[in-house]
């Protein structure tokens, strides 16, 4: 999980560094990295759900783009960090309250699908997508914060952004196996004695 994470956010990576020399270089940048990424998950057959994040990034550095190119001069490009963030923040929070939480669409990709249809599974990806969105709210609103009054502390930007991917990533390494564990305990299982990729009993659903 922790690769995809890492390999999902390269757009938006390279959209913070690159628009530090030119805004509208770190925008094309971060298009053409977003829609090799979503044609090569494509080319693999994933399906629509799983892929929430790269559609949705897509979009964002298309729009972006065409702005910076439209409009070099625009006042909003000096909030485009916090803009992004706030656009994955809205992502979020859209597959939650549409009951398609992004992250159980990332997550079927390792389990069955008598796994993925089960209550504990769905109910884990929906405080994971909620941990996610809050997590990406705060920091949109922390980096507005810090590019209105000190847009130059550029130490600063990279700490926030550092942090605000952090927690939630420490928190999706951590919570499944948590979860899992309870779960485990409540239907009197030994926890331990379960294999890694065990999931819920269908008595569960």
């Amino acid at each position: 999980m922790p690769k995809y994470y890492a390999r999902t956010f390269l757009p938006w990576i390279l959209l913070a560094v690159v628009s530090g020399l030119d805004d509208r270089a770190g925008a094309a940048a971060g298009l053409v990295a977003a829609l090799a990424l979503l044609g090569q998950d494509l080319r693999r057959g994933h399906r629509a759900d799983s892929l929430i994040l790269e559609i949705s990034t897509s979009v964002f550095m298309a729009a972006l783009t065409a702005l910076a190119f439209a409009v070099p001069a625009s006042p909003v490009l000096d909030y485009g960090a916090s803009l992004a963030i706030g656009w994955l923040a809205l992502t979020a929070w859209a597959t939650l309250l549409l009951g398609r939480p992004f992250t159980a669409g990332i997550a079927r990709r390792q389990v069955t699908a008598e796994i993925a249809a089960t209550d504990v599974f769905r109910g884990i990806n929906r405080v994971l997508t909620a941990v996610w969105a809050a997590s990406f709210t705060v920091l949109a609103a922390a980096l507005a914060c810090v590019q209105h009054w000190t847009p130059d502390a550029t130490a600063l930007l990279v700490a926030v952004k550092v942090a605000g991917f952090t927690v939630p990533a420490v928190f999706t390494a951590r919570y499944p196996e948590a979860a899992r564990r309870r779960h485990l305990t409540r239907l009197g299982l030994p926890w331990a004695e379960a294999p890694a990729t065990s999931q819920p009993e269908p008595s569960s659903r």
